[in-house]
């Protein structure tokens, strides 16, 4: 039915709780929307980061039909975000922030195209949606890139080589044209690197690959574009992180399309979703900016990892199943699922006469989309950068219709109200069409809401039954890796901290150590953060205390050595400062006990009769204040008294960057 002035009325309703402050009417604007005024800037699209680091890690595990079901929230047309860009880590076996992702290429000589899950994650995503733009960006290197220096860009042609082998390997393994590539995430750039990168994706004919710089800041690229004809001529996009909704001068004077090329990075409620909203428009309105691109697209990695629950939704649970839409998901749709790339902004100021933002989009057939958001200061906060003091006001807003929409008589509306002092958000509610009188429209906007005008019928809230409810992770927990052809190349539940945990067939052991997890990373890697010096993944529940851990072992160095550990308190960019307790053993023939991941703080030690390249059981059994060990099943220290940390996860892991295997894991907690 039409909706006339009653929509109006349905608004005042939702609103009603707003009291004495949300009188109707404090600020009136008017605005003018007219596709005949020109120049319009082209919309690149929404989008999501898989990585830096690690942050799709569980989501692998999921059985179905869970796994699909967080798929289509993610990149089902019309059903939730229906993201319009995925960009993903294109794996340096270093810690990027909440884990390692594997190298397609560990060795120099290494080339392997079935590593990690951002391969498989694509395609899910290009499944869904066969329009998705796909983007690489490193943030690390394997270490035969800087040979011997945690500098990419020394050998700026091996380096082109690496990063060129990986948008050829998407093509020639997996039918994934890479649309965009980036430099280093967050770190240095090279004006010489990104020419040279240029040229020899001509020279492979790979044109159509266009080059984002710097994923950093504005300055200093857009001035050294704007100095350097060939550098413009190689970047196609100027990216930016945390840009705050603003952008500079230089940045403007390139002419080049802006993009906010990382942003959100916030706890994923209510007021991760208002910070979403705010962006999502006022990168453009204030910045200029043509695309937004959340980092991440799913907490699907252990909460008590660092930016815990700082995707768009959150899947981290893959042992029960469980998972949850969060507010940002229907807070994309506003969007996504009423424009396409392609689509052009209108010239309009885009500020609200109340505060708040509206951007207004056509395809240039007739189709008009307009998104408002009237985000109050405090319910709209980022984590990054700090949000200058502003003010929203309830306000009616009269728009225009001009040109080609001044004969259009109805859009479709669709709501969402952010509550905070309650857990009853509207979030992306269709209030079907409102009646436009003579090209006029007129709105009485209250705060922290978000509208979705729109000429489109094919909006749609999708939505499942609900997930399995919420488990803890497993107390009694053991994985063999005794699995002939795995579908991805990590175990399940193991994030990887410092170098890359593989499952490996052993060929030289007919026994029941043929299939192991073997640590294959032998050179610390050009890295993004200050990884650990030794090796590192962790499982589990980070809420463990009381637990017995068996691993065996095999270390294949003589200058190597292994270990299993207990009570693990950080990882993540935190990893070289963690904390737990950890039964190392050396080849040697000695053992040790410390309190932390470099092995400094020794709490006993002794021999062990330990060698190289022979099969050992360790066992960690933490008791309350106490800790003892156990080697091949029979005592070897006890008595070891810890107070602190008083819990976390387990953990496997190396003395250094060197092969070891791990087999028959098994952990039990109580």
């Amino acid at each position: 039915m039409w909706l006339w002035g009653l929509a109006v009325l349905l608004l005042l309703g939702l609103s009603a709780e707003r009291g004495a402050e949300a009188s109707w009417g404090n600020r009136n604007g008017t605005y003018w929307l007219d596709d005949a005024v020109v120049p319009m800037r082209e919309f690149d699209g929404v989008g999501a980061v898989s990585g830096g680091g690690a942050t799709s890690r569980l989501l692998v595990n999921y059985p179905e039909p869970y796994r699909s079901q967080i798929l289509d929230y993610l990149f089902k047309p019309n059903f939730g975000a229906a993201l319009q860009i995925l960009k993903v880590e294109i794996g340096g076996d270093a810690q990027s922030t909440d884990g390692t992702e594997p190298s397609h290429m560990h060795y120099e000589n290494d080339e392997n195209y079935f590593r990690g899950y951002e391969w498989w994650l694509m395609k899910e995503a290009k499944k869904r949606n066969p329009d998705i733009k796909l983007i690489g960006l490193p943030w690390s290197f394997p270490g035969w890139i800087g040979k011997g220096e945690n500098w990419p860009y020394k050998y700026p042609d091996v380096t082109a080589y690496y990063i060129i082998s990986w948008i050829v390997g998407a093509k020639k393994f997996h039918s994934l044209d890479i649309d965009y590539i980036g430099i280093w995430n967050e770190r240095s750039f090279d004006s010489k690197y990104i020419k040279l990168l240029r040229y020899t994706l001509d020279k492979q004919e790979l044109q159509h690959v266009k080059i984002i710089a710097s994923d950093n800041l504005w300055e200093p690229i857009s001035f050294l574009v704007l100095l350097d004809s060939e550098l413009r001529e190689a970047v196609s996009i100027i990216g930016a992180h945390y840009p705050g909704t603003t952008t500079v001068l230089t940045a403007l004077k390139t002419h080049k399309k802006l993009w906010s090329s990382e942003d959100y990075s916030t706890f994923n409620n209510e007021l991760g979703a208002g910070c979403w909203a705010r962006i999502l428009n006022q990168n453009f309105v204030n910045g200029n900016m043509t695309a937004t691109i959340a980092w991440n697209l799913v907490a699907s990695y252990y909460e008590e990892l660092p930016f815990g629950r700082s995707g768009l939704m959150t899947a981290q649970e893959p042992w029960s199943g469980h998972y949850t839409v969060s507010p940002p998901i229907w807070i994309t749709a506003h969007t996504t699922q009423f424009t396409q790339p392609g689509w052009q902004y209108l010239k309009v100021d885009g500020h609200l006469e109340g505060g708040g933002s509206f951007v207004a989009l056509t395809d240039g057939q007739g189709n008009l989309t307009i998104i408002i958001e009237t985000l109050t200061h405090g319910h709209s906060k980022c984590i990054r950068p700090p949000l200058f003091p502003f003010i929203v006001t309830p306000q009616k807003a009269t728009f225009h219709l001009k040109g080609s929409f001044s004969k259009l008589q109805a859009l479709q509306m669709w709501y969402s109200k952010l509550e905070f002092s309650s857990s009853n958000s509207t979030l992306f509610q269709s209030l079907g069409p409102i009646k436009v009188c003579e090209g006029v429209l007129t709105l009485s906007l209250g705060l922290d809401e978000i509208y979705t005008l729109t000429t489109l019928t094919t909006g749609h809230k999708g939505s499942f039954g609900d997930p399995p409810p919420s488990q803890s992770f497993p107390s009694k927990y053991q994985d063999d890796f005794n699995i002939r052809n795995p579908p991805f190349s990590e175990a399940p539940n193991f994030a990887d901290q410092t170098g890359v945990f593989e499952y490996f067939v052993n060929t030289s052991d007919p026994g029941e150590h043929t299939y192991t997890l073997r640590q294959v990373v032998t050179q610390r890697p050009v890295t993004w953060v200050a990884d650990a010096e030794n090796t590192i993944s962790v499982l589990g529940n980070y809420k463990w205390v009381n637990l017995t851990i068996t691993s065996d072992i095999y270390i294949e160095s003589e200058k190597g050595g292994a270990f299993i550990a207990g009570r693990v308190d950080k990882a993540g960019i935190y990893i070289a400062g963690a904390k737990g307790v950890f039964f190392w053993v050396l080849p040697d023939g000695t053992y040790r006990v410390t309190d932390d991941l470099h092995g400094n703080n020794i709490l006993m030690k002794g021999l062990s009769g330990v060698r190289a390249k022979a099969w050992h059981t360790l066992t960690l059994i933490l008791t309350g204040s106490n800790a003892s060990g156990m080697l091949n099943g029979y005592p070897l220290w006890e008595n070891v008294t810890v107070n602190s940390p008083e819990n976390g996860w387990a953990a496997i892991g190396t003395r250094s960057f060197e092969f070891t295997q791990f087999d028959n894991f098994q952990v039990q907690a109580s």
